[in-house]
């Protein structure tokens, strides 16, 4: 697609990627937007949307699991993890060029949360599943090395929320997570935001922005 499209509803976005869909073995879509921005919870409303749909066709692959661990990172960049260099780009899209191949099962890693760890294996991708929906902050950053996955993606569409919102959804993020209320606005501020910003002024236009 060459143009930016708008959406305003999950209809609206389910009925646009099972078009995409139509007579492809499979279709990557790429649900992208900044921290906070509810990327697991479209992702989770198009799953069961599309599932409706085409049962069995459709799996969503996280890009969190694709976060080096606190091991692999070190003290150093621990406070940062979260930001761009603290992913593995690379393997993401070897993962992806696998995917795209539709020949044989792709066993992908997803994040746990609670535990701040992937697990290898996670989920898995088998060759029923038509729609894979990749959801991440960064998979539209017009950076290296995440440049390299922009043509793996049949469709892309960008979550589009204000920063207001954002701040807020990640403070309360981090105070589910026990910070008490300084740290968790700090996290937000000092960690979260400026992520947040980098990727609405360094992506690249998608196919469709969801707002």
């Amino acid at each position: 697609m060459t143009s930016t499209f708008r959406a305003d509803s999950l209809a609206e976005v389910t009925r646009r990627i099972l078009v995409a869909a139509e007579g492809r073995q499979r279709l990557l879509v790429a649900l992208a937007g900044p921290p906070g921005a509810g990327k697991s919870f479209r992702s989770e409303q198009l799953l069961q949307a599309i599932d409706d749909a085409l049962p069995g066709q459709v799996v969503v692959v996280p890009m969190d699991g694709y976060h080096f661990d606190n091991a692999v990172l070190g003290e150093a960049q621990l406070p940062v993890k979260g930001a761009p260099h603290t992913f593995d780009a690379e393997g993401l899209r070897v993962d992806l060029e696998r995917i795209r191949r539709a020949d044989t099962a792709v066993a992908v890693p997803v994040f746990d949360r609670p535990l701040d760890l992937a697990r290898a294996g996670g989920r898995l991708v088998t060759r029923e599943h038509r729609i894979v929906i990749v959801e991440g902050n960064y998979l539209l950053l017009d950076q290296g090395p995440w440049r390299a996955l922009h043509g793996l993606f049949d469709l892309s569409v960008m979550l589009e929320v204000d920063d207001a919102t954002l701040e807020q959804r990640l403070i309360e993020r981090w105070l589910a997570m026990g910070r008490d209320a300084e740290a968790a606005r700090r996290k937000a501020l000092d960690k979260d935001m400026p992520n947040a910003r980098l990727i609405k002024t360094t992506s690249i236009p998608p196919d469709l922005v969801w707002r």
